[in-house]
């Protein structure tokens, strides 16, 4: 089982590989704000899992306090986690987050009340993030769906369903983009890139070149 250390390592690199304006692990370690929830929530969920649960929940509320980040002592988060800016950021008790998944401030991983089919109450309230995941500032992705690798996930985007691996999605409620130029597996800032290509927009576009068209028609009859 790989050490608690190891870990929190992981998370000061992911700091310093996806975020340009921190050139090392001391620098990590001091001014991250989102690297101190982090290295929290580590220690809050093995208390939480001791059966502390009360003690975690207390340790969350300092480090939401002064960090801005609320992360449920309950959720499950893998390796090299990254929250880059942190205010606003809000992570319920049953997310799950893989490997490899950075957040932007204001992202909100939140819990819907959902029935099963003999209308129980489910315990799964909160979204599943899987791994290579970029989710922009602003976005919120609501109840127990499933957000699968290599996925982006655009500025203010609410996402409300499942969504394939290696897709963009953008807007609100979110829709998949065309495919960018960039490569599914890449980092990109804030979950978007300028190459991609919003379907609803290039269809407006079509219909305002086909309405000027009909213009241009009427005017020759």
């Amino acid at each position: 089982m790989e050490s608690k250390f190891k870990i929190i390592l992981s998370d000061a690199e992911a700091v310093i590989t996806r975020d340009p304006a921190t050139s090392s692990k001391l620098e990590a370690f001091l001014l991250s704000s989102g690297l101190h929830a982090i290295m929290s929530y580590r220690l809050n969920h093995w208390l939480w899992n001791k059966n502390w649960k009360i003690t975690a929940r207390i340790l969350s509320l300092i480090t939401k306090f002064f960090t801005g980040i609320e992360i449920h002592p309950a959720a499950r988060i893998g390796n090299g986690f990254f929250i880059d800016h942190g205010m606003g950021v809000v992570i319920g008790e049953t997310s799950e987050i893989g490997n490899n998944v950075t957040l932007y401030h204001g992202v909100t991983l939140g819990g819907t009340t959902v029935f099963d089919k003999n209308g129980k109450q489910m315990t799964k309230r909160h979204p599943t993030l899987k791994n290579n995941i970029v989710v922009g500032a602003g976005a919120k992705i609501l109840g127990p769906i499933i957000i699968n690798d290599n996925v982006k996930i655009g500025a203010n985007a609410v996402v409300l369903k499942d969504v394939a691996k290696n897709k963009t999605v953008v807007g609100v409620p979110a829709h998949i983009v065309d495919k960018s130029a960039l490569k599914p597996e890449a980092f990109s800032a804030y979950g978007a890139c300028a190459t991609d290509k919003d379907p609803i927009l290039c269809q407006l576009e079509l219909l305002e070149k086909q309405i000027k068209e009909l213009k241009q028609k009427n005017k020759k009859n």
